[in-house]
């Protein structure tokens, strides 16, 4: 009789210590544990024999047992499913990153326009491919701000960037010029200053100017350095590199005829150069200029981009061409009318 008794209160004892039967709040466990004790009913009342009297013992045991341990399973699913709800809650109330890059640009659809320039897009139609005279005069009617507005033109190339053969940088000397001020800075030691101050350069320095230009001086639109200044001007990379105004054979902007390369960039010698993308700015007038100048120009720049085709350029050189405004709608132009252009012979 004993030995039952031991036995099933050890077995209690081993679920209540593994399981911690004492939780501080109210749970299943505590509901299950606050029914009738089955094992507290007096042996006395138990009839027949010893052996069976153990066996009731045993039973009952069992049966408390197990309705512990359903109880504490039972209150481990609720701790699970609570821990999951706080972490679903957590993550719908965190806030979304910040998009970088390409992905945070404002998509297409999403853009909004001036009625200003929802009006003169109307003057176009956006697919149809126009005629170097036709667009040049379509874009002079466009231009209707307050100010001077620049004119540019946009091509499209069959070029990859990313390979040194299909790099294109080069310049081109527009006849009729940009119409602006250029300011020109000079670096050069010696003989060399002489000859910059007499050409007109606006700004002509040597070490001095290197140092200002450190310091964050850059009121110049063009750098021309003699070459042997260039071993003092690598170090200005870091600072001239990103605004396009470090000094490149390629560019014209590292010469020994100082004099020539002002009076270049003066008459209006624009460098340009082929993006990421293959695609190639260059501005080439003002929309005040006369449509026979603003003609000679875009041709002379068309010409440019032709003659310096890179060497590893394959296949279709010209994907499009669109000429524009500052402010103004893009006008797609015809590939094949723009390259075999021929302007007209004056009588």
């Amino acid at each position: 009789m004993a030995a039952c008794a031991t036995h099933s209160s050890l077995m209690l004892a081993y679920a209540a210590r593994s399981q911690d039967l004492t939780p501080p709040t109210p749970s299943l466990f505590s509901f299950a544990s606050s029914r009738p004790n089955h094992l507290s009913v007096p042996l006395l009342l138990l009839g027949g024999s010893r052996d069976r009297r153990c066996a009731a013992i045993d039973r009952a045991s069992n049966r408390a047992f197990q309705v512990i341990v359903s109880a504490v399973a039972a209150e481990a699913d609720l701790d699970t499913e609570e821990q999951d709800l706080e972490q679903t809650a957590t993550a719908v109330l965190d806030p979304p990153k910040p998009k970088k890059g390409k992905a945070a640009l404002v998509l297409k659809r999403d853009r909004t326009r001036s009625k200003r320039f929802l009006e003169i897009q109307k003057l176009r139609e956006t697919k149809k491919e126009y005629d170097v005279i036709t667009a040049i005069s379509l874009l002079k009617q466009t231009a209707n701000t307050r100010f001077v507005e620049s004119v540019e033109a946009h091509f499209r190339l069959n070029i990859d960037p990313k390979y040194n053969d299909q790099q294109l940088r080069a310049t081109v000397s527009l006849p009729k010029g940009t119409g602006q001020t250029v300011i020109v800075a000079v670096l050069a030691q010696g003989e060399k200053v002489d000859e910059a101050k007499n050409a007109g350069a606006d700004i002509v320095g040597s070490d001095d100017l290197i140092e200002q230009i450190k310091g964050g001086f850059m009121e110049f639109d063009k750098l021309i350095a003699s070459p042997d200044m260039m071993v003092k001007v690598a170090g200005l990379g870091k600072i001239l590199g990103p605004r396009g105004l470090m000094p490149n054979p390629k560019a014209g902007t590292v010469t020994a005829n100082i004099p020539q390369a002002i009076e270049e960039f003066k008459k209006g010698k624009v460098e340009f150069r082929a993006d990421k993308t293959g695609i190639v700015h260059i501005p080439f007038g003002k929309v005040n200029f006369t449509e026979e100048d603003l003609l000679i120009n875009f041709l002379a720049a068309v010409k440019s981009v032709e003659t310096n085709k890179p060497k590893g350029a394959k296949g279709v050189y010209w994907k499009s061409a669109h000429i524009c405004s500052s402010m103004g709608p893009s006008i797609k132009l015809n590939i094949r009318e723009m390259i075999d252009f021929k302007p007209p012979t004056a009588n």
